[in-house]
């Protein structure tokens, strides 16, 4: 995050030297004269367009990238885990410097996001796939995320500014979790089904930890159950964080069924609370003690400020409708499908396991959340406060422009429907703020198949993660999986 903030204001800093041909006064880069208000915008705008290229050199790494540590087969991980007196301690059996690349792993060159699966049809739905027996992902992690919200507020949260704490802990209260908790609930199952895929398990005694876990092969880290509920743990805490600042940048009101944070405590406590989850995060992170861990998770947050960026330009520019559609999936996968897909990822790598079964839970993650984000923008025209904890039709009233308009501005082209396609572009790119605008949307993608063609789309990567996770030995912990994936599509809230 402080790169990325270095990076943005040394852009802001040379466009504006540019702009405003003056010289600083010194090194605290105050100006000689008042900067006028068109020239900063010309500014942030500059600032935003350079933030929403995917190449551009603000979110680029100055280590090289193509070099790597680990073998591709990834036989071995390149930390040896010694246990001393019950404690984990890692050794490099190479030679590693600062500029090396912790590990290949799944980043940008190898997963170029530029295939969202837009034309592809469902092919089992309503269906499962053949072979997948009943398993309830709620029903068996049901002790763990039970007692989510308890160890979060208890082992990672706690701080000597009362305000602050209550905050931070604002989601996590004892009352009321919120949330359905799906991203834990994936690290948990999968760390259940990968072990059973990969041998006889052997569940931990009751009096150690929940049963939903079993004991680590000889080949693993010993302390594999607790870093694996460590994982779930980061993950719901940095999905917190990212609601915080989210709802301050969108002005939202409510979230999960209650008052915003921000409308409770202010914007600068709600900013400094997401900021602090994000801290307590990280350390937590770094205290698991796996370079490749901590790398695929901190990625995330490098993809939460990149989606964000890209939402507030929009894809105005994109004259094609598919160019358009693209961009604005590339956005959900940065908002929503990174955190899901590299916690996944994060399950397998702390649990030693072969890359192919690392790919494969990545896969796993990413098809999950670009579905789940897909239902959410099903769920703004289809749903309710009572089901949503939030008023309908937030996003286009927020000036975002979904999956089901973008879909119906597709179909007005393909129809080559010339007025209803001006009418929507021209809808889109002001941002609905003129009366009527967002009435007139709806208007169109009722009339459309914008909202069918989003169902088929959010289906279509379910069972997408549903074929990941199918390439596992059967056990319930795996169709608990498959059904999580249904349900993701599958429900009202």
């Amino acid at each position: 995050m402080i790169t990325i903030r270095r990076k943005l204001t040394s852009t802001a800093l040379g466009l504006s030297q540019h702009c405003c041909r003056h010289r600083f006064k010194s090194s605290s880069a105050s100006f000689n004269l008042p900067i006028p208000e068109s020239i900063r915008e010309t500014v942030k705008t500059s600032i935003v367009e350079e933030a929403t290229k995917s190449n551009s050199p603000i979110w680029s790494d100055s280590r090289n990238e193509k070099q790597h540590i680990v073998n591709d087969d990834r036989k071995k991980l390149d930390n040896d885990v010694a246990y001393v007196n019950g404690q984990n301690s890692f050794s490099k059996q190479n030679k590693i410097t600062i500029d090396h690349e912790i590990t290949p792993g799944i980043f940008e060159d190898d997963d170029p996001l530029n295939d969202w699966n837009i034309y592809d049809k469902p092919k089992y739905w309503p269906d499962l796939p053949p072979g997948v027996s009943m398993s309830d992902p709620f029903l068996l992690s049901k002790v763990e995320i039970n007692s989510l919200a308890q160890s979060i507020r208890e082992d990672l949260l706690g701080t000597d500014h009362p305000v602050l704490n209550k905050a931070a802990a604002y989601f996590f209260d004892s009352d009321d979790n919120g949330g359905k908790k799906v991203r834990p609930m994936m690290v948990i199952l999968l760390s259940r089904a990968l072990s059973e895929h990969s041998g006889p398990t052997r569940e931990l005694s009751e009096g150690e930890i929940a049963s939903v876990w079993s004991h680590p092969f000889p080949w693993q880290r010993q302390d594999l159950p607790k870093a694996q509920r460590r994982l779930a743990e980061i993950s719901e805490l940095i999905h917190t964080a990212s609601l915080f600042h989210d709802d301050v940048i969108d002005e939202a009101e409510t979230r999960r069924g209650k008052t915003a944070v921000h409308q409770v405590f202010g914007n600068k406590m709600a900013i400094l609370a997401g900021d602090y989850l994000l801290a307590r995060a990280s350390i937590s992170l770094a205290r698991l003690r796996q370079v490749d861990v901590v790398e695929s998770m901190s990625t995330i947050i490098e993809h939460l400020v990149r989606g964000e960026v890209m939402q507030m330009k929009g894809s105005s520019d994109n004259a094609e409708e598919e160019s358009r559609l693209n961009y604005y999936l590339r956005k959900n996968y940065f908002k929503t499908g990174s955190l899901m897909a590299n916690s996944c990822r994060s399950t397998a790598l702390l649990g030693n396991y072969s890359q192919g079964l690392v790919d494969l839970s990545y896969r796993y993650g990413k098809h999950i959340g670009m579905a789940f984000q897909l239902v959410d923008d099903i769920l703004d025209y289809e749903g309710s406060f009572a089901t949503m904890g939030k008023s309908a039709l937030s996003d286009l009233k927020a000036g975002l422009a979904t999956a089901p308009v973008l879909f119906a501005l597709q179909q007005a082209h393909e129809e080559a429907d010339a007025s209803s396609t001006y009418l929507l572009q021209t809808m889109i790119d002001r941002k609905f703020s003129k009366a009527g605008d967002v009435d007139e949307a709806v208007n169109m993608v009722y009339a459309s198949k914008g909202i069918e063609r989003t169902k088929e789309l959010a289906q279509t990567h379910a069972e997408l993660a549903m074929n990941a996770v199918l390439e596992l030995n059967q056990s319930e912990y795996r169709d608990a999986l498959v059904h999580l994936a249904y349900k993701v599509v599958d429900r009202t809230r």
